[in-house]
């Protein structure tokens, strides 16, 4: 069976539209795992803990999926890569 240039076409559009999403789908991988550096520092925001001080038990800490995975800060907007064993200086007990 030979293909009519309208399937032709159409097969075409359907190949580059996948062809573009390509980067996308690669770059909304990297978006979903962000660090916010200035806040950061600027709240002295350490991997370990301080003492009892922990994310974990932080009123700020936004929790990831499980209890081991990293979350979030409401202190530090748009970084998702807080260690929930993590502590800065911004620390209230829940």
């Amino acid at each position: 069976m030979k293909a009519t240039p309208t399937q032709r076409r159409e097969f075409l559009k359907a190949g580059c539209a996948a062809l573009a999403m390509i980067p996308v789908i690669a770059l909304s991988g990297r978006a979903a795992a962000a660090t916010n550096a200035a806040m950061r520092s600027s709240l002295k925001y350490q991997d370990k803990p301080e003492g009892d001080k922990q994310c974990s038990n932080c009123m700020h800490f936004v929790p990831g999926k499980t209890a081991t995975a990293n979350g979030g800060c409401k202190l530090m907007p748009g970084d998702t890569e807080i260690s929930p064993h993590g502590y800065c200086v911004g620390w209230t007990k829940k």
